[in-house]
């Protein structure tokens, strides 16, 4: 089972939470945070390369260590406060009318070292690399990591007396998604909660955060192996997470798009893809994939519904009856010769929270020369990767909401 514990946050007044929230580090470009960030917001100390005019390159020396001023700063004017005892939290989301309430918590590196703390994503070194130096400078976790764990009828009755009371937090950012947060500091509730962890919760889910929560276990190593009196309930072997039950979780859609057809025309492309798919123009309007294995294609101006054949995929196989895999092996491989998907300058992602119509305008543009939808990956074959010790192809899963950072902060 999995260990799990409480910790005294660091996070804004009631007043000014709205103002010190931000999106994620890793959705953001540099103008783009530079736009976003109010005097009191996360992003000066998460992107602290747009104090700098021009701004500083992200990685640079000067960036780190104006975000260890930054978040002193924040701490001194009163910004960020500590919580006075260990507390756990409840982080409401609310997005389209629909809500998903998830626990913040510090998990243990251990778990993430022995495998109980599952991913389904290769990391890259020099992304965990430049997550660490953030983690090491400030001796901080400044943006939980996102997990998932297997539905607990115990922790749901926990949450659900919870948020009948008043939410500390409580605010609508511009993107129209509702955020709010619940304190639990009684210290019964606290036992409870880690004792169902730690007796009933076999394996947590790494939803999203890869890079952040590799990169938190490779910092916990580290300063195990400098601490000639290591315990390994030393705060540093801890890192923040927030962790929701996976029936409450959605995945949208990632999709592809392709920056050339590799010398051939449209009426090739289509005469191709009949050889493993059944091919429905479906006019100029855009169309959605309605169920798993059947994707869409948008080309010369036109909309076509890509049935795939049966016996064209392993259905047992957990990875190669991804429609991910599928559009890979049979279309961008087969057809175009893009092999690789993480280096390879021809393709490029969308997350379907952009909508089809980013899709038409990037090809109607001349940018792109064709774009494929897909329908979206299930918590049910998420769980069926990671429980088998399978990655999936790069850029698979699209979580949203996005938790907004700032409203806790875990420092060791």
């Amino acid at each position: 089972m999995v260990q799990v514990k409480p910790f005294a946050a660091l996070r804004p007044p009631r007043d000014i939470v709205g103002e010190v929230a931000a999106r994620p580090y890793d959705v953001l470009n540099s103008s783009e945070a530079f736009a976003e960030a109010g005097e009191k917001s996360l992003l000066h100390i998460t992107r602290p390369e747009i104090d700098f005019s021009p701004f500083a390159e992200e990685h640079s020396p000067e960036a780190y260590a104006k975000a260890v001023e930054n978040f002193s700063l924040w701490q001194e004017r009163g910004w960020l406060r500590r919580d006075g005892k260990p507390c756990y939290y409840i982080y409401a989301q609310t997005m389209d009318g629909r809500t998903q309430y998830g626990i913040v918590l510090c998990a243990h590196t251990d778990d993430y070292a022995s495998g109980k703390i599952k991913k389904h994503e290769l990391t890259r070194k020099d992304k965990e690399d430049d997550r660490m130096v953030h983690i090491n400078i400030q001796s901080a976790n400044m943006e939980p990591v996102f997990f998932a764990y297997p539905d607990n009828a115990a922790l749901e009755s926990i949450v659900e007396g919870v948020v009948k009371g008043e939410p500390e937090y409580d605010f609508v950012t511009p993107d129209g998604i509702g955020h709010s947060l619940w304190v639990i500091d009684d210290d019964r509730a606290i036992s409870e909660i880690t004792g169902i962890f730690e007796s009933e919760v076999d394996a947590l889910y790494v939803s999203d955060g890869h890079h952040r929560t590799a990169a938190a276990a490779r910092v916990g190593l580290e300063r195990r192996n400098a601490d000639p009196s290591h315990d390994e309930k030393a705060e540093y072997n801890w890192f923040m997470a927030v962790c929701f039950p996976s029936s409450q979780l959605k995945i949208i859609d990632y999709n592809r798009l392709v920056r050339d057809l590799g010398g051939l025309v449209p009426t090739q492309v289509i005469g191709m893809l009949g050889g493993d798919f059944d091919v429905m123009c479906m006019g100029t309007q855009p169309y959605r994939p309605s169920c798993i294995h059947e994707f869409s294609m948008y080309l010369g101006g036109k909309w076509y519904k890509l049935n795939v054949r049966p016996g064209r995929f392993d259905a047992d196989d957990p990875v190669g009856a991804l429609d991910v895999t599928i559009l890979s092996r049979l279309v961008l491989d087969k057809i175009f010769g893009i092999k690789d998907l993480r280096t390879d300058s021809r393709i490029d992602f969308v997350g379907g929270i952009r909508g089809l119509g980013e899709l038409s305008r990037r090809v109607d543009s001349g940018e792109m020369a064709a774009a494929f939808a897909l329908y979206p990956v299930s918590m049910g074959e998420l769980v069926r990767i990671a429980d088998t010790g399978n990655i999936m192809p790069p850029k698979t899963t699209w979580f949203e909401p996005k938790l907004r950072s700032g409203l806790t902060i875990h420092t060791f």
